[in-house]
């Protein structure tokens, strides 16, 4: 972020111009609140400048962009009625309803249109409205009618960017004043903006187009979504083009067919994967590493249906607040006459969205005293959710998929100490696979005090308990106050990959709320009973989405010990491949999934054929080799190294597997 200081000598009350000067600063904080750049600000309110580098800056720069472009769609389309525009991670977007879907030469149009905008510098210019006058100036804008009506109330927030129309406490619309003095074009919006138009600059670009539904429901009329990034400058711009060309190259959906990995075939279902072989052995190398390091950190493997009674989860309360999430009942035990006639009612059951219902079942199944806890549950539990088929992503959104759950049941006293345990516990893991970029976000209660549950004595003790352990990490730490749950606060933990995205991983979340709902109790050494608190805590999240972000990390090129194959041996002719036969049956015999290309092709044909396999090790073995016992490794790169004997290339590999190495050159293996 940009070091910028207060102007000297300034006379209050003063707005943003006058006090920080500097063009880099596109908006204030005023007492915690962010604000235009053109507020007037007092002497004795706190103000901070927001420069376009900062989260906040990026964010306003990006809300800008969106004004603009769908400035632009209306001068071109001024039949078109306008949606929500946010900003979002590295861009924006706006949603319009349209007669005519939008195509690729459209976005031409709107770019040079949007061009113009920026050139022609307008202001953007707050003002407050009744809601009156909110309604009589958007009358031709039925979408922004109705957010006039969700202002204040719990659909604003519930709506997919609808906070930066009508989430604050009054309603406002932005002017876009020309030169001239003369209002170009408005929009309801909560703002802040940058000053003007020219700011946006030249870093932005429109992305691609897309149908969405009006305020997320498939039950709403589709719109047409036009996505943009925006940076400060054309440099960033290029370099985010240039991460998203590596992020396409990386792809888990193209790398899984590519890698026969994985697949979604159609007479199954969208949203349901298969594993095929190879991607087969790298799930079961993670599943395997994870559950032996359960088993050592205390943790006891349990398995749950994957049904049940619809009891169970109104008792949870999830058929209250996510029977949108779950797939619709499967009537069972129902019984019918002869004709048809339903003689006995059936009995509604559910697919899973989650497994700590059950495990909570599982504590409740006897008496538990304080000697009993802390008690760790974890299983590798499949769950289903009703996802829109829009929202579907390979297997980073699907409607199947595997948690790596942990349920921990906890004392009061013990909170913070296993907390400490889990986050280790879920830092050392993600090392293990490679991962080692990390910073927490602390999600906390705010001060509407009506949104949550508990007293605040427990809002205060677990809260701290939280901040304390992710302080002691040592890790970059941000405190987000409104996004707890309900209930309890949680620490979020996210990892940065290869290419420089960010990632939320795992997640520790303390919830007394649902040991309370199904009265769990354990007797303490004072001999009474007390309620425990659990600990939700997914280490991968998701298996299916955790693998697609190692996909991902790697480009495919795993870490010897994930592999699918690990060594390949590649005879220089037909003469050396018993040879080679012999020196891959002892890598087998200490584990090492390993094999010898016997096929007709020539040597470098299966040289080239494995490398885009992406095998880590190929062996090449000659009459040079075979005289002197030794072998020539090949890497993944194209580097070779030659004659290293036959013994010592074998614990060469096998160590490499054993500390998890990622060999892609010959020096990775020295």
């Amino acid at each position: 972020m940009t070091d910028v200081s207060p102007a000297a000598d300034v006379s209050y009350p003063a707005d943003g111009f006058t006090l920080f000067p500097d063009r880099s600063v596109v908006a204030l904080r005023v007492d915690g609140e962010l604000k235009d750049l053109a507020t007037v600000v007092a002497a004795t309110d706190v103000v901070e400048p927001v420069t376009v580098d900062s989260p906040d800056g990026l964010a306003i720069l990006r809300h800008s962009t969106a004004h603009v472009l769908a400035q632009a769609v209306q001068r071109i389309r001024p039949q078109a009625n306008l949606g929500i525009g946010p900003p979002i991670t590295d861009g924006f977007y706006y949603d319009f309803g349209v007669a005519d879907p939008f195509t690729p030469e459209d976005l031409k149009a709107i770019k040079k249109e949007m061009e113009r905008i920026v050139r022609e510098n307008q202001r953007f210019v707050r003002r407050v409205v009744t809601e009156h006058e909110a309604r009589a100036e958007m009358a031709d804008e039925p979408f922004k009618l109705e957010l006039i009506g969700l202002a204040g109330g719990p659909g604003a927030g519930s709506t997919e960017g609808a906070s930066v129309e009508v989430g604050g406490g009054e309603l406002t619309i932005y002017d876009n004043v020309t030169r001239d003095g003369e209002t170009a074009w408005r929009d309801l919006c909560r703002g802040p903006h940058v000053p003007g138009t020219r700011l946006v600059g030249n870093g932005w670009d429109l992305t691609r187009i897309a149908g969405a539904y009006w305020r997320g429901s498939e039950k709403n009329p589709q719109l047409q979504r036009i996505y943009g990034t925006a940076w400060p400058t054309k440099d960033e711009l290029r370099a985010y083009q240039q991460r998203l060309e590596e992020a396409a190259k990386r792809d888990h959906r193209k790398l899984g067919k590519e890698l026969d990995l994985f697949s979604f075939p159609d007479e199954i279902g969208s949203g349901l994967s298969v594993w095929h072989p190879k991607g087969g052995i790298v799930r079961g190398e993670m599943e395997q590493h994870a559950r032996r390091r359960h088993i050592a950190a205390g943790y006891t493997y349990v398995y749950t249906p994957h049904i049940s009674k619809e009891d169970l989860f109104l008792t949870s309360n999830h058929l209250v607040t996510y029977k949108e999430g779950m797939f619709p009942p499967i009537v069972m035990d129902e019984e019918r006459d002869a004709e048809g006639n339903i003689t006995k009612a059936g009995q509604d059951y559910y697919l899973k969205p989650m497994n700590c219902p059950m495990h909570i079942l599982i504590y409740k199944e006897r008496a538990r005293s304080y000697r009993d806890l802390p008690m760790r549950l974890a299983e590798n539990g499949t769950v289903y959710r009703n996802e829109l088929s829009g929202a579907l992503h390979g297997l980073t959104r699907v409607r199947g998929f595997t948690q790596d759950d942990s349920h921990l049941f906890v004392t009061e006293d013990q909170l913070e100490t296993e907390a400490t345990r889990v986050l280790e516990f879920v830092i050392s893991m993600l090392r293990d696979f490679g991962l080692d970029d990390f910073e927490l976000e602390l999600s906390m209660r705010d001060d509407e005090k009506s949104k949550w549950i508990g007293s605040d004595e427990f809002w205060e003790y677990s809260t701290n308990a939280l901040r304390n352990v992710a302080v002691a990490s040592g890790l970059k730490l941000t405190e987000v106050p409104g996004e707890a749950a309900f209930y309890g606060p949680k620490i979020d933990l996210k990892t940065r990959d290869a290419i420089g995205r960010t990632w939320q991983l795992s997640t520790v979340q303390v919830d007394p709320n649902l040991p309370e709902r199904f009265g769990l109790e354990y007797t303490g050494p004072d001999g009474e009973k007390h309620r425990p608190i659990m600990i939700h805590r997914a280490l991968f999240g998701s298996i299916e989405r955790f693998f697609a972000i190692l996909l991902e990390h790697y480009a495919g090129a795993f870490p010897v010990w994930l592999a699918p194959q690990q060594v390949v041996g590649i005879p220089v002719a037909d003469d050396f491949a018993p040879y080679l036969d012999d020196i891959i049956g002892r890598l087998r015999e200490r584990g090492v999934r390993a094999e010898v290309d016997h096929s007709a092709d020539r040597m470098p044909k299966k040289i080239r054929t494995h490398t885009t396999q992406k095998v880590p090790l190929q062996l090449i073995a000659g009459e040079q080799d075979r005289s002197q016992g030794t072998v020539s490794f090949r890497f993944r790169d194209g580097s070779q190294t030659n004659g290293i004997p036959v013994d010592e290339a074998i614990e060469k590999i096998v160590g490499a597997i054993a500390s998890h190495a990622l060999v892609n050159t010959a020096e990775d293996l020295a």
